[in-house]
């Protein structure tokens, strides 16, 4: 139990930031967009909100700030692929790639710099419980706001009439602007949303799970959050479960390599994550297996009003 414990709590941290990305990303892609820059937004999540942590101090400004950076960042993509119906894949890679340079640049002089992580929320009571408490109980804010996150939008999606909207705008963008609807400024809700998810998952990359700030230091993360959503089918719960899957794979590879003791090889366990981004990146570029995975009729598509 004194191995097990410690083992589960870091699969908990190294699930948190997939699973902030690829809730807003599958909020994203619901309404029937397609952001492959989820890596970049992430990294510049990550650098805006160490700064902010190393400046001010102050943990509420650093979590905004990296939403913030986020969430500006995917304006700018909503303004190519909404406004300008520019091709939303190259788009993306394209974000992606600005990201990492305007990361690496805003993050030059925080390099080697640590900050003071996250604080654990202590719950009275409940955190100094045996087992259950440092399970569930001893965890910062953003591994808290990811699961209820998680809840919230499988509520509004399921549950709520602007859910029902956004998912009518991604299964048929021309039947919901016939009757009414805005398409271009829901997606452009969305993808706001989806970069602020994906800020915050960067974010805590800086801030708590690495307090420090490394160039790079998503490492492939935001690809990996982009497999999860297709993964799950679109459904919020089972990207939560993915995320779980994922970071576990993660941290037992690591414990592997660090205990010495491994059945095969720790480079194959390290490459699962992203050869199965590959495959499912390559799997989404075919309509067929689109079409059996449920994927929302309109994703990736640009819309055009009609008057």
């Amino acid at each position: 139990m004194s191995i097990l414990v410690p083992l589960l709590v870091s699969v908990i941290t190294a699930a948190t930031p997939l699973l902030l990305a690829a809730t807003g990303e599958l909020v994203v892609e619901r309404a029937g967009v397609l952001n492959l820059g989820v890596e970049g937004m992430m990294l510049v999540g990550a650098i805006c909100a160490f700064a902010a942590m190393f400046i001010t101090g102050s943990p509420i400004l650093a979590m905004l700030a990296g939403a913030a950076a986020g969430a500006v960042l995917s304006a700018l993509f909503g303004v190519l692929v909404l406004t300008l119906a520019s091709n939303q894949v190259a788009t993306g890679l394209a974000l992606t790639l600005f990201g990492l340079g305007l990361s690496a640049l805003m993050g030059a002089n925080f390099v080697g710099h640590p900050i003071v992580p996250l604080a654990k929320l202590a719950i009275p009571g409940l955190s100094s419980l045996p087992v259950i408490g440092p399970l569930l109980f001893s965890h910062d804010a953003l591994v808290y706001l990811s699961v209820l996150m998680t809840g919230a939008v499988g509520w509004f999606l399921n549950h709520t009439r602007g859910g029902l909207i956004l998912r009518g705008v991604g299964e048929s963008d021309t039947s919901a602007h016939s009757i009414g609807h805005d398409v271009i400024r829901i997606r452009y809700y969305a993808v706001l949303f989806g970069g602020a998810m994906a800020g915050l998952g960067g974010a805590y990359l800086s801030l708590a799970y690495t307090p420090m700030w490394v160039e790079g230091m998503t490492a492939g993360r935001g690809w990996i959050a982009l497999a999860l959503v297709v993964f799950a089918a679109w459904r919020p719960w089972r990207v939560l479960a993915g995320a779980y899957l994922f970071g576990g794979v993660t941290v037992l590879q690591l414990y592997a390599q660090g205990s010495g003791f491994v059945l095969v090889p720790t480079q194959f366990l390290t490459m699962l994550p992203y050869l199965a981004t590959i495959v499912v990146l390559t799997l989404m570029s075919s309509g067929s297996v689109r079409s059996r995975l449920a994927a929302p009729a309109c994703l990736g598509k640009p819309f055009r009003p009609v008057s």
